[in-house]
């Protein structure tokens, strides 16, 4: 019985020793070696062994040709791993230190997947919401990574997938703002709604809540005794819905 109080010192003192053995073994491993149990890992799904073997790869050979490889590759390891921010961070690291590397795009492709993956938390895990019901910063932040990897890299073999995101991310925003007007209108706050209504007229066009806004401002209008405005909205309301036929 005396031995009993030993065993969770015992089992700390064994896992240490495993965990070190691990280690060392790490650091008898050449550049090229490293990589290719990293990429292993990696292609294996064993995310969290991929990672900390890309790092200690760019750790212990920051100069050596694998290096800028690796924080690609530890970048996608943690997006895959569902760890957006780190992700992120790293991505931005790359862009920051390589401006001249050839796979920019690249990084800026996994910034935009990065950021829309971080705009899912724990509830859309549970209970899956569309990302127009979601906090839009993240979703603005994937936006733009997508705009820039269009504009800096027009040919790049990420862009037609890139403009295809940005189109449903154009409509999701453009969502979003309808239920926040929705939102308002089921309180009767009538000049809130209104106005979110106006501004996806003018920013989101092109995007299907559009036709919802105009709907919205007739409502909101009608509400607040406006009835010329309700009238003109509704004209243009109907205006569309000729052309669309």
């Amino acid at each position: 019985m005396r031995w009993l109080p030993l065993i969770p010192l015992l089992a700390a003192l064994f896992t240490l020793g495993c965990a070190t053995n691990g280690q060392d073994e790490l650091d008898q491993l050449s550049a090229n070696e490293l990589y290719n149990r990293a990429k292993q890992a990696l292609n294996a799904g064993d995310y969290e062994t991929a990672i900390n073997t890309f790092e200690r790869l760019e750790a212990r050979f920051p100069f050596g040709k694998y290096a800028q490889q690796a924080q690609l590759e530890i970048a996608y390891a943690y997006y895959k791993f569902d760890e957006p921010d780190s992700s992120i961070a790293t991505a931005d690291r790359f862009i920051n230190n390589n401006p001249g590397n050839p796979h920019l795009d690249y990084a800026y492709y996994l910034k935009g997947l990065a950021n829309y993956t971080r705009g899912a938390n724990i509830v859309d895990r549970l209970s899956p919401r569309e990302p127009s019901e979601r906090d839009t910063r993240a979703l603005r932040d994937s936006f733009n990574d997508f705009t820039q990897l269009v504009k800096k890299f027009p040919d790049s073999r990420y862009t037609p997938d890139a403009k295809k995101r940005l189109v449903y991310l154009h409509n999701m925003l453009a969502k979003y703002e309808i239920n926040v007007a929705r939102y308002y209108m089921k309180r009767g706050a009538w000049v809130a709604a209104a106005n979110r209504a106006k501004y996806v007229i003018e920013n989101y066009q092109r995007t299907p809540s559009a036709r919802t806004a105009l709907q919205v401002l007739v409502q909101a209008y009608t509400k607040m005794g406006m009835d010329d405005l309700a009238q003109d909205a509704q004209r243009i309301l109907d205006m569309n819905q000729e052309t669309s036929r």
